[in-house]
């Protein structure tokens, strides 16, 4: 089978044997919301040459605005009731494929509803490695999500928009202006720290993003260094506010660069972790798929 995590911004493609092992990976550059109806033909050209019937599709290629909306799944639930709720899709581009789109899920047990499509699949994928206590799933991204897993089923949702807001705030503010000259990849283990220390201080984010500029302005770090300084800050405030009640380790699913910082602001705070691989989206599909019995 083919198993697609198709993003706002990215689409990956994993052809995965019998066994769900990933045998080959392939990378486009079409976001999901901006295909504008060539949906089906830029799958088409991201997987050709692979000729799996079946291909399950997760993320933003679900929601509204992507190639069909699919409805979200309720908190709590389990793998078998999201795989119950995969829809079909047909399309002429793709006359001899099967196509099943993952729900995302919505969480309305707190007084603002959340909601995450993809990273369920991540965390489909790693239920059946968990016990059956309470566990926390951080994957971080553009809108990281912390997902609170018990006795298999996914039970809440909390979504920070740390990664949107740094992209923001480095490009198109007034701090980002003093970073113009740092070089977007170089992290600065020092300022990093700083800024996770900076986010336990009384004051509140708003004031201590301020700080950024301030500490710029006065040397107190030089530019290339402020982009860790930022990010040590975000992310701070974003573990302090959702992981700081947490006893067990935080099970980190993403890209080494994010899980690497993620993992160093928990330590920060003495809360141990475990890291995961991406390609559990891919694993999780395969579960899904086999939950219906589809392929």
């Amino acid at each position: 089978m083919i198993a697609v995590d198709w993003g706002t911004t990215r689409l990956r493609a994993y052809r995965l044997d019998a066994d769900g092992a990933v045998l080959e990976r392939r990378d486009g550059g079409e976001g999901a919301l901006s295909c504008a109806g060539r949906h089906a033909q830029a799958l088409a050209a991201l997987i050709a040459g692979w000729d799996d019937g079946a291909i399950v599709l997760c993320g933003m290629v679900g929601a509204r605005g992507g190639w069909r909306e699919v409805p979200y799944v309720d908190c709590p639930a389990d793998a078998v009731q999201l795989a119950a709720a995969l829809l079909p899709l047909q399309d002429e581009d793709l006359p001899d494929r099967k196509l099943w789109l993952v729900p995302g899920m919505a969480d309305h047990t707190r007084s603002v509803p959340d909601v995450m499509r993809g990273e369920e699949t991540q965390v489909a994928g790693l239920l059946d490695t968990l016990d059956a206590g309470e566990h926390t799933v951080c994957l971080p991204g553009t809108h990281s999500k912390w997902v609170r897993v018990e006795s298999g089923r996914i039970t809440s949702i909390a979504t920070a928009m740390t990664g949107e807001l740094f992209a923001l705030l480095r490009t198109h503010s007034t701090l980002g202006r003093l970073m113009e000259s740092a070089q977007h990849d170089r992290f600065d283990a020092a300022a990093f720290d700083d800024g996770l220390a900076r986010s336990a201080q009384p004051g509140g984010f708003s004031h201590h993003l301020f700080g950024v500029r301030s500490l710029g302005l006065f040397g107190r770090w030089p530019d290339e260094a402020l982009p860790s300084y930022l990010s040590g800050l975000l992310i701070g405030h974003e573990v302090r506010a959702l992981a700081a009640s947490s006893s067990a380790p935080v099970h980190l699913l993403g890209g080494d660069a994010l899980v690497d910082a993620y993992a160093r602001a928990l330590a920060a705070l003495g809360i141990a972790s475990i890291r995961h691989a991406e390609t559990l989206g891919a694993t999780g599909m395969h579960r899904l798929v086999r939950l219906r019995g589809i392929a």
